[in-house]
């Protein structure tokens, strides 16, 4: 089948193939003979470099399933395998519900794609189909590390319950650490991979379509599989959390319907949408550099060393981060493996740092070998712009670790603020966090971009237009040149929590006989305390390197989308940036600065609309369980009524998400034909203000996730009016911190990436038809509109006053207390507050 597609994107839909094609932006782009340059002094062609990449990439699918193979051979006990099992059927009966769902969202893609590229752009039928088929690779390449991710999560959170059972901290870290360096290593060896392929296998001429549909296709996956994803889990963890105040149970009681929810939400939103971000990142990435080579770079031997040097270094990366994970795996199990006690957090933050440093020598190393020759000494310049990015990889986290750790004072503070202000200083104190995290992670990005800004002036303007955009582009590939160990830490998260939840679903306590017969099948006196006491200590620890993950990605985006953005900028000005066109960039020109500022408001509009989603979601998760919980005579809930929580987080899930991506859509699509100046800077706006917001919002969110486990850990205070302020204030930070920061990450990169297909559909139309892109405009934006307007009226919980005073009516007459009357009349309007209880 691919094989008669290219034979037909040879042949136009009226003539030979070998007519030169006009516009098509990205996709006519033709990737020179990688060929037609040697190095090593000669002994090797990039051809032939770049085929040992693909060798990497194979030995890096192969480690991912042999862990695969260990995980599910690790002993475990049937009440928990059986949990672990029913977490993983579930998650994999939502996966599938979402691509069902993602094929009606690329049907809107297609569309599109199809109307610009045969319809006004020329190309062939066959040409077009390539590109329609490499945006499903790309979306079926985020499903598959989305599935990948859940499936060797969910071996290694019953596994790792069971072996907290010894009484040992090391397994119940070794076992999580393992399961996330599979899913970083298969997620960016699938990636890289796939991108080889296209370079190496296909005609040059071809390239550029398949690279454009592949990050269209990736892009698209992210952004449903991470905000659907993000809205599941929060409205799952809200509706848990909660019973923990109403009815005063433990953490996870397996009696709650909405526990088995909640460990779905956990590789819903904490794997799946993490697995198919990172991929779609590392890949959308890479995509950005290839066109900005291609468009900046005339030189066709200095695009090939350029190619080859950023593609053999992303390989060197791959190794670099298996020989740092090998290494700190080593040192950590001589240091702990027979301890009675270890700090979780610290083998990750050495993982992270050591993962750097030696990504960054090996950087050196190749460039000093492949791009010795070029001029200036380039080749340790670019070096050190690379290093300026897998530096960030390590401080970011670092940054975010001063205010989301157990150990952070802003998280410390979250906790004496509660202890004599409630929920409410409790909240205000997690705002505090958030935003002093904006301030200093905001600088850190812009101090090593203004370092790699620097260099670029030395010498690398000789080679091509715009150096310090390349630089800028250069920072975010480095950012994600650990993208193994950067996917690593973020995925012990989801199994660190889901491995407290199994052990409590399991009832492992409550079955007659179970440490006898483990003492007789695996020959270990079992520590209950104590593995109760290492589970929650590790998910603490998950907790803080989840969040760390977040903004290294949402960095990652907008330094990546500079480079994007300026490939729109080349096709807008006739790659003359400084030309008379490029006149338009100015802030004198006022479209730019009103599409700055409406950059703004789809952030804000996106925020509130994903929160939306979680508050009425989680509303109705609440008022199920509340009527359908039962606490007495029963050890578990029911199937039933756990399937009809994570039916409704499902729901709310994919009404919220048709709604937010069908708004962007069509609100890329209206700005992009009101006026292409316009588009500029609101692709800019977005991603300035999505980072602000996403790092904001994602680490005040952790400062309150890890200060209920200060509560529940180091203070031992579970059912004190302490642990119930800070229950209040991590559910606020839920969609925080899971929901609205991290979908940030991929609409900015949709927006940006398919902006690059809408702004040339529109500029093209208008060079023949002013009329038709005014009414484009009109329309487009009046559909986005539509579901701007249903994500917060028809998303709402659809109740009002006089139903909240039958609600109160209802609980006096419940209740054995007489209670007064609520301050409201049967019309639901406050009366004379004397007449209140």
């Amino acid at each position: 089948m691919v094989a008669g597609l290219f034979g037909l994107a040879g042949c136009s839909s009226g003539g030979s193939g070998d007519t030169p094609q006009h516009g098509g932006g990205e996709a006519s782009l033709q990737l020179p003979p990688l060929d037609s340059v040697s190095f090593l002094g000669g002994a090797i062609s990039g051809h032939g470099l770049l085929l040992i990449g693909l060798v990497v990439c194979l030995a890096g699918l192969v480690f991912g399933l042999v862990t695969y193979g260990r995980l599910k051979n690790l002993p475990v006990h049937q009440s928990m395998l059986e949990v672990s099992e029913l977490i993983y059927q579930t998650c994999k009966t939502y996966l599938i519900q979402q691509l069902r769902f993602l094929a009606l969202l690329w049907a809107f893609i297609a569309v599109v794609v199809f109307i610009y590229y045969f319809f006004l752009t020329g190309f062939p039928i066959g040409r077009v189909l390539v590109i329609l088929l490499f945006s499903l690779i790309g979306m079926l390449g985020s499903a598959f590390v989305a599935w990948f991710g859940i499936r060797v999560n969910t071996f290694a959170n019953s596994r790792t319950s069971f072996a907290a059972l010894r009484g040992k901290p090391y397994p119940t870290h070794a076992i999580p650490m393992s399961s996330g360096m599979s899913v970083g290593m298969v997620l960016i060896s699938v990636e890289l991979f796939m991108m080889l392929f296209i370079m190496l296998f296909l005609p040059g001429d071809m390239a550029g379509v398949c690279f454009i549909g592949f990050a269209i296709g990736e892009s698209l996956g992210a952004s449903a599989l991470r905000i659907a994803g993000g809205i599941f889990t929060k409205i799952a963890d809200i509706g848990s959390d909660l019973m923990k105040i109403v009815f005063h149970i433990k953490e996870d009681d397996a009696r709650n319907p909405g526990v088995i929810a909640d460990c779905t939400g956990d590789n819903a939103g904490d794997s799946v949408g993490p697995s198919a971000d990172g991929f779609e990142t590392y890949g959308v990435t890479g995509v950005a550099l290839i066109t900005f080579i291609l468009l900046a770079v005339n030189d066709a031997h200095m695009q090939v060393q350029l190619l080859v040097w950023i593609f053999f270094i992303r390989v060197m990366m791959v190794i670099g981060s298996f020989i740092s994970y090998a290494i700190n795996a080593a040192v950590t199990r001589a240091r702990y493996q027979d301890a009675d006690d270890m700090d979780f957090e610290r083998p990750l933050t050495s993982l992270v740092w050591l993962t750097s440093l030696v990504c960054m020598v090996l950087t050196f190393a190749t460039s000093a070998v492949l791009i010795a020759d070029l001029p200036s000494g380039l080749w340790w310049k670019l070096s050190v712009i690379i290093s300026c990015g897998t530096l960030a990889g390590a401080l970011i986290p670092e940054l975010v670790k001063v205010f989301t750790s157990v150990k952070a004072r802003h998280v410390k503070e979250v906790v004496v603020s509660a202890q004599q202000g409630g929920p409410s200083l409790d909240i205000l104190s997690g705002i505090v966090a958030g935003n002093f995290s904006a301030y200093w992670i905001g600088l850190a990005i812009v101090g090593l971009m203004g370092v790699s800004y620097g260099i670029s002036t030395l010498g690398l303007g000789a080679l091509m237009v715009a150096p310090a955009v390349f630089a800028f582009g250069l920072v975010a590939f480095g950012f994600l040149g650990m993208g193994p160990v950067t996917i690593a830490v973020d995925s012990y998260g989801p199994v660190t929590d889901n491995a407290q939840s199994v052990y409590e679903l399991s009832t492992i306590e409550e079955i007659p006989g179970a440490a006898e017969q483990i003492k007789q099948d695996y020959g270990f006196d079992v520590q209950w305390e104590r593995a109760k006491h290492f589970l929650e200590a590790n998910d603490g620890a998950g907790n803080t390197f989840k969040a760390t993950a977040k903004p290294v990605l949402i960095g990652t985006a907008v330094v990546g989308a500079t480079t994007m953005i300026f490939s729109i900028i080349m096709t807008l000005t006739d790659k003359d940036p400084f030309g008379p066109l490029g006149m338009n960039l100015s802030l004198l020109n006022p479209m730019l600065l009103l599409g700055l500022i409406t950059g703004g408001c789809i952030v804000y509009w996106f925020s509130g609309a994903s929160m939306q989603a979680v508050t009425t979601g989680a509303y109705r998760a609440v008022e199920f369980i509340k009527d359908n919980i039962r606490l007495d005579g029963v050890t578990r809930a029911s199937t039933e009524d756990s399937r009809k929580v994570v039916q409704i987080c499902t729901k709310y899930a994919q009404n919220g998400m048709l709604n937010i991506f069908l708004g962007v859509f069509f609100s890329t699509l209206g700005f992009a034909f009101v006026d292409e100046w316009f588009f500029i800077g609101y692709l800019i706006s977005i991603a300035i203000f999505g980072l602000f917001q996403a790092i904001y919002m994602a680490n005040a969110g952790g400062a309150w996730d890890n200060a209920k486990k200060l509560v529940e850990v180091d203070l031992d205070a579970k059912g004190t009016p302490l642990h119930d302020a800070s229950i209040v204030g991590d559910t606020v930070g839920d969609p925080f911190k899971d929901t609205s920061s991290v979908s940030l990450n991929p609409i900015i990169k949709f927006s940006t990436l398919f902006g690059l297909l809408a702004v040339e559909l529109a500029v093209t139309i208008r060079e023949t038809n002013h009329v038709i892109p005014v009414i484009g405009a009109v329309v487009f934006l009046l559909i986005a509109l539509f579901f701007v307007y249903r994500s917060f009226f028809g998303m709402r919980i659809g109740l009002d006053l006089p139903d909240v005073l039958a609600e109160l009516r209802k609980d006096d007459a419940d209740s054995s207390t007489p209670a007064g009357q609520p301050p409201l009349d049967e019309n639901g309007s406050l009366v004379d507050a004397t007449s209140a209880p």
